[in-house]
Parts: C-alpha cells; structure tokens; sequence
C-alpha cells in the first residue's frame, strides 16, 4: 500500500462538518488519505483510529484517519459526499478513539444527512 495526503478531501470533509453541524469531530485531529494499491475489492474508503489503550501508553489523545481508496476518485461528487459523511459518522460523539458501528451508520441516516447537507451547503 501506497499513501499520500489528500488536502483536497480534507477540505471537503472540513465543509461537511461545518455544515451538518458534527461539532464533535475535531478537525485538527484528523486527517484525510489516498490510499493506493489495496487488495479490497469491495472497500471505497475506511476509518482508522488509534485505539484507547495506545493514546495512553504513548500519552496522545484520539486521532483519526480516513483513507479513500482508488475506487473514491471514480464515483460522482454526491456519491463522494456520502462516503466522506458515511466515514465522518462513524466518529462516535465522545471522539475518543472508537467506532460507531452499520446499525447507526446505515443507508437510511447516509440519505438523510446527505440531503441535508445539501440543502444547507449553499449557505455556508
């Protein structure tokens, strides 16, 4: 695997919790990837955390990743949207280095934050 930044999905991610309101995500304390040459046949993009026992043992509070494979690129812009939101809300409100699993990050709440967001992004 092959990794580089990608400020440009940064950017967007940035807008998107600024304008669905996710005041829990701490921008500084995530980053955005590309990640190149991934055997996953099935995976647009992913979310890393450093768990909690790690943050204690090198003293570091929670930090975020979230890698967009190849496959990212080739999808529309709203499609991207909700990769980006469908990564973002799996960061549970704590921020604390866990995950929020499919029951909560499912199709149905995807939808209803990427129509939210777009009828708001104009706005900001």
């Amino acid at each position: 695997m092959k990794y580089e930044d990608a400020p440009d999905l940064k950017f967007r991610m940035v807008k998107i919790v600024k304008v669905l309101g996710m005041d829990h995500v701490d921008i500084d304390r995530i980053e955005c990837l590309r990640g190149f040459g991934s055997s996953s046949r099935n995976i647009i993009a992913r979310c890393h955390a450093i768990g909690k026992v790690m943050q204690k043992a090198i003293g570091i509070k929670a930090f975020y990743a979230i890698e967009f494979l190849e496959k990212f690129d080739k999808l529309s812009k709203d499609e991207q949207d909700k990769v980006i939101i469908h990564e973002l809300m799996h960061i549970p409100k704590s921020f604390g280095g866990g995950f929020r699993q499919h029951d909560f990050v499912c199709e149905k709440n995807i939808e209803m934050m990427h129509e939210r967001f777009v009828a708001l992004k104009d706005k900001y």
